[in-house]
């Protein structure tokens, strides 16, 4: 894999940056990718999400919390400075296998860190039973893209207040509540975030490469479809044309 590095790269972007940025790394190149990246407070929607259901949006409205959606399957997620997020894009037909590769690929990293963390069900990875990282994973033809998140030192309170899933989706996974479900890993290590992305790029890639201005008016140009309105209300707004696998 190539680690992926932005221009102007400590310029704060929101989170439909970063997810344009996977598409264009998925539609116009050959090779793998991983890159890692942090946003301010921004909750982030599966495709086909009900939005009022999984979230609390004037909570979020008030708390200047965003509100955005993908074009993954999967969960509801929270994000913050303290949440460290994670992009590959691979190739190759077997989606489910790759995925599977990379989960136990970070879940090795981070022991490699002393943090014992395992991979758990479809998409989890867990250390003492907490889930510290979930993922997703969609394609693109061959191509695949998958996101994770890695909670360091996320707002667990804030967290909580903003994610609304149902009583019944809670009782299915036996926790009474999101916070009592996640755990941070800052207790766990004397790493800083910084150091911790920089040391998962140093294990997933072998070089870098640098994106260009050129490249980013591109991943602009694609951001716009995760900024219409009827995308991220509705879901889906775009058909059925790439395969998409809601883990």
């Amino acid at each position: 894999m190539e680690h992926i590095i932005f221009p102007d790269a400590s310029r704060e972007r929101q989170l439909p940056f970063y997810l344009a940025a996977e598409e264009y790394l998925a539609r116009n190149f050959s090779e793998d990718f991983f890159f890692h990246w942090r946003v301010g407070p921004t909750v982030i929607f599966g495709r086909n999400q009900d939005m009022e259901a999984e979230a609390d949006a004037g909570y979020c409205r008030r708390e200047g919390i965003r509100m955005f959606r993908r074009k993954s399957g999967g969960g509801c997620v929270y994000a913050d400075m303290g949440n460290l997020m994670l992009s590959a894009v691979t190739t190759g037909s077997d989606r489910p296998f790759l995925f599977d590769r990379f989960m136990s690929t970070l879940a090795l990293a981070l022991r490699r860190l002393d943090i014992d963390a395992w991979p758990s069900g479809r998409n989890d990875i867990l250390v003492s039973g907490r889930k510290i990282s979930g993922s997703a994973v969609y394609g693109i033809g061959n191509r695949n893209i998958i996101h994770a998140t890695l909670l360091y030192d996320a707002d667990l309170e804030k967290m909580q207040k903003a994610l609304t899933p149902s009583p019944r989706k809670l009782a299915s996974k036996g926790i009474a509540s999101v916070r009592q479900r996640v755990a941070n890993i800052s207790g766990l290590t004397e790493l800083g975030i910084d150091e911790i992305g920089s040391s998962l790029a140093g294990f997933f890639c072998r070089g870098d490469r640098i994106l260009t201005g050129s490249d980013t008016d591109l991943i602009n140009e694609i951001m716009k479809t995760y900024l219409d309105d009827r995308f991220i209300r509705q879901g889906n707004l775009y058909g059925n044309t790439e395969k998409n696998m809601p883990v």
